[in-house]
């Protein structure tokens, strides 16, 4: 599982979470939502360090990942960040 975020995504997730260089941010597994992956669960998100990380991704010195535990979520997909100009707000993409 691989995890890409375009630098507009970056900059929004700095900005609403007040994020310095160094910070971690989680996509964490929560039940309820919906997603194109798992029926009935989707992905939170949370400034947090990691405990056992299972896919990460570096940009603008800040770390995005997802814990081993959730990996089951993805299925053997990858997950792509993107902003959504028009909404203001990342998006979640699985290929």
């Amino acid at each position: 599982m691989k995890i890409t975020i375009e630098d507009k995504a970056v900059s929004w997730y700095i900005n609403e979470l007040q994020l310095q260089k160094g910070d971690k941010v989680h996509f964490f597994v929560r039940y309820g939502g919906c997603s194109n992956v798992q029926k009935g669960f989707s992905l939170g998100v949370v400034k947090q360090d990691p405990e056992e990380i299972g896919s990460s991704v570096e940009s603008q010195g800040i770390t995005f990942y997802v814990e081993n535990r959730d990996l089951w979520y993805f299925d053997d997909h990858d997950l792509d960040v993107v902003l959504d100009e028009k909404a203001e707000e990342p998006v979640f993409h699985y290929s």
